[in-house]
């Protein structure tokens, strides 16, 4: 009977989906482990406000679960020694170095964990891949772990994650389908049963899928493709509209209404971001490259090309309509994340905008309700295209959405945060310089409501 669950991670995977199992499993005891002592100090903080991720539902499934069945600790060797069943939920970046890099995942941090559960392990282990990784990452594990000579044995099992955050605790409680990947042999086939029982805690049988290792692994990667085509496949219909006065979002109803095509992604904007998009297309990408499959490779590279794009026309059109130049003009950023009801900041196209922006000179004020000054900097910095103290010089960070709007020459709208639909438009007019500017980057305000308030309103694909 499966008592002990470890996760090793305390990310924006690894906390949410262990607090949503703690909750539904309340005879499991599961424990996060991280060895960032800083993170796990802000999973225990008294203060919920404080937690490291912000997820609508979080903070409450945190209070109910946490410190009865749900622990975090950052006593890796003890948890991963008790528990039966062992998530490895670590982030797989894209390589910046070596062979691969640019677009292949890469799986430090997943050896690192196989080979520390393969150094303490003394009985045996279901070892499940929650990060996204490559196809075939199963069989490096596997090898790994049956090269001790312990006599311990592991069975590996894939169970990729189709969160989307600002949703995530939603998308677990009602998920669409949990997908699981394993061996076919009997012992394998008995480690998924394990992991099936879990989550049919709270989801009908039918909704658990379960397949092989390697179509599992491809699966995460193939739907977060498709996701991403559909955002750079209207976002390049975007431009077609606003060269010939048609509206995307008329066009994005029509063809939604479509059963073949549905409404979901539809949504024009000034593109994509996120911890996985782009990092999973270009994994596919080089998994094509890799295998000679030169035509499958361009085809997927082009929704990165297109998703850059996207950005920097949005970036040129607030230089264009600024009279060519926004040297020391103040610009109004609302939002940083790369979407709402989340401070996940990961390739967020505020980012790289604000950054276009810099190079010209502009002053960028930003106003995010749930990221920090410090991540702000921290994500320009990352880009390494100029020294630290010219961005903070550049890039200012206000505590209220009218503060970031006083004098503003114009505003763009990065992130899709409600509260921005409801601003007091009127108001925030007032405060800025004439004639005053928006940029809605997310289609969030009406053009005829912004137009007679007295804005140059531009929309996405309008």
């Amino acid at each position: 009977m499966l008592q002990k669950i470890c996760c090793i991670g305390a990310g924006y995977v690894g906390g949410p989906t262990m607090a949503v199992i703690a909750a539904n499993c309340p005879e499991i005891t599961v424990t996060v482990v991280d060895i960032n002592a800083t993170r796990i100090a802000e999973w225990n903080s008294e203060d919920l406000e404080q937690l490291p991720i912000y997820e609508p539902g979080l903070k409450e499934l945190i209070q109910q679960t946490r410190n009865k069945n749900l622990f975090f600790s950052t006593e890796v060797e003890r948890t991963i020694d008790e528990a039966q069943l062992i998530f490895i939920s670590v982030n797989t970046p894209t390589k910046t170095y070596g062979i691969g890099k640019g677009m292949a995942a890469d799986l430090k941090y997943i050896e690192s964990c196989a080979r520390t559960i393969a150094s303490i392990a003394k009985d045996d282990k279901i070892i499940v891949e929650k990060s996204t990784v490559p196809v075939r990452t199963a069989a490096t594990i596997k090898s790994i772990l049956e090269h001790t000579g312990s006599g311990v044995r592991f069975h590996v099992l894939s169970n990729p994650e189709f969160l989307a955050e600002g949703t995530a605790i939603d998308d677990l409680l009602h998920a669409d389908r949990i997908l699981i990947g394993g061996d076919s042999d009997s012992e394998s086939q008995e480690a998924v049963q394990t992991l099936v029982d879990v989550y049919a805690h709270w989801l009908p049988r039918e909704r658990i899928l379960t397949t092989n290792v390697w179509s599992s692994e491809l699966s995460k990667l193939t739907a977060n493709a498709f996701l991403a085509q559909r955002v750079s496949s209207i976002n390049a219909i975007s431009e077609i509209c606003e060269k010939t006065r048609a509206d995307v979002r008329e066009v994005a109803r029509a063809i939604g209404m479509d059963s073949r095509i549905g409404p979901k992604f539809l949504q024009a904007s000034v593109g994509f971001g996120g911890s996985c998009f782009q990092k999973d297309i270009l994994n596919l990408v080089y998994i094509a490259r890799s295998y000679g499959m030169t035509e499958v490779a361009d085809y997927w590279e082009q929704v990165i090309r297109i998703n850059d794009h996207q950005r920097w026309r949005f970036a040129r059109k607030v230089v264009s309509a600024l009279f060519n130049n926004v040297a020391d003009k103040k610009i109004a950023f609302l939002g940083w994340a790369f979407k709402k009801d989340t401070n996940d900041t990961r390739e967020s196209s505020a980012i790289y905008v604000a950054d276009f922006l810099i190079n010209e000179r502009a002053a960028i004020h930003v106003y995010d309700p749930k990221v920090s000054s410090e991540q702000m900097m921290s994500d320009l910095d990352g880009l390494q295209t100029r020294p630290s103290d010219v961005n903070a010089k550049h890039l200012l960070v206000e505590d209220t959405l009218e503060a970031a709007c006083q004098g503003a020459h114009a505003i763009a709208i990065m992130t899709d945060w409600d509260e921005f639909k409801v601003a007091d438009w009127k108001r925030i007019h007032d405060l800025m310089l004439k004639p005053a500017f928006i940029f809605d980057g997310r289609n969030l305000l009406t053009r005829a409501e912004m137009e007679e308030i007295g804005f140059v309103y531009d929309g996405t694909g309008q």
